[in-house]
């Protein structure tokens, strides 16, 4: 099956712009460095969810949704971009979201409530409890929420946090084979595709669309933002698997082609390093493209490590995907991390 024949509402504005980062160039004395700015995407303040919610949203339609219901942290870029691209489509928005109301809502969640979401609720998480404990006790409140709604007589629809991997999977392998077309314009291949790793499904897609499109050439690596590479590894091995048998190809993707790396996490996810300050305020003063302090801020730290430790050769040509997520800048903490 042909990525074309698959079912999606068209909602983005593709291809996002391929830009070369010439100043960063210099600045890093590197190889060249492109940026695929898909925080233009053109809904809500941008980002990379646009590319799988197509594909999401189009599921909704066709099982008869007059709502949608998902999750997130408080400055979840999911959500905005989620709430943002349902308001096109005529859906109501339910939010669920990972912590404490906060007097003063800022960054994403000041842009939820101005996009009109629905209803908001908020998700206390015990301090001893893990992921895996949260996340049953956030299927527990989806639950919830779908049958009040259906008691009132809508079509509720969950789309879970960063999308199914599949959704990410079809978007993220259309994204390659739009960066294929943009380089050739400049008789250049991608070398690598650098992209920061949050749930896996960007990257999924990323390492899918190599395949169909470079024949494995470009080289896609993970930054993680949140967890251990071996988790990520093994989950976005599995994203491929199940992408493969969905689209019925009959291709090979060997297990080296998963590469993550999990040095530039910092303390906790969310939580600001030192590396990410400076890689956001060097985007901001070479090249005058605003990174987020959660995703693109901690990745672009992990490129320009990568750079500086003689990574890449000089002949080598960089695509780094800007995931968006613009919105978490303007948090209240990330303003006071990255005012100091």
């Amino acid at each position: 099956m042909q990525l074309g024949e698959i079912e999606r509402v068209r909602l983005g504005e593709f291809p996002t712009p391929l830009q070369e980062l010439i100043n960063l160039r210099e600045a890093l004395g590197g190889p060249r460095i492109f940026i695929k700015r898909d925080d233009m995407t053109g809904f809500g303040t941008g980002g990379n969810k646009l590319r799988k919610l197509e594909y999401a949203l189009a599921e909704a339609l066709r099982e008869g949704a007059t709502s949608i219901i998902t999750s997130g942290a408080i400055q979840s870029n999911h959500a905005q971009l989620t709430t943002a691209a349902a308001n096109r489509m005529g859906l109501k928005t339910y939010l669920i979201l990972k912590g404490e109301e906060p007097e003063i809502p800022t960054g994403n969640l000041f842009l939820d409530k101005l996009l009109g979401a629905e209803e908001i609720r908020y998700v206390q998480v015990p301090s001893q409890s893990g992921k895996e404990e949260f996340e049953m006790l956030l299927q527990q409140k989806v639950e919830i929420l779908k049958d009040e709604l259906k008691a009132r007589g809508e079509v509720p629809f969950y789309i879970p946090n960063g999308c199914r991997a599949l959704h990410g999977a079809l978007g993220y392998a259309g994204c390659v084979l739009e960066i294929v077309s943009q380089l050739r314009e400049h008789n250049l291949a991608p070398d690598y595709i650098i992209t920061a790793c949050g749930t896996g499904g960007t990257q999924t897609g990323l390492i899918l669309g190599s395949y169909l499109y470079t024949n494995g050439e470009a080289k896609v690596i993970g930054i993680s933002v949140s967890e251990e590479k071996g988790k990520l590894v093994g989950r976005i091995s599995g994203n491929l698997e199940e992408a493969l048998k969905f689209l019925r190809l009959d291709l090979e993707i060997p297990s080296g082609a998963v590469r993550v790396y999990d040095d530039y996490i910092g303390e906790a996810y969310g939580v600001p390093t030192s590396e990410m300050r400076e890689a956001v305020r060097l985007m901001a003063g070479s090249e005058g493209i605003i990174l987020d302090p959660v995703y693109t801020g901690k990745a672009m730290s992990g490129l320009i490590d990568l750079v500086r430790n003689g990574f890449f050769s000089q002949d080598d040509v960089i695509v780094f995907i800007h995931t968006g997520g613009i919105g978490g800048l303007f948090a209240a903490e990330q303003i006071a991390s990255l005012h100091n």
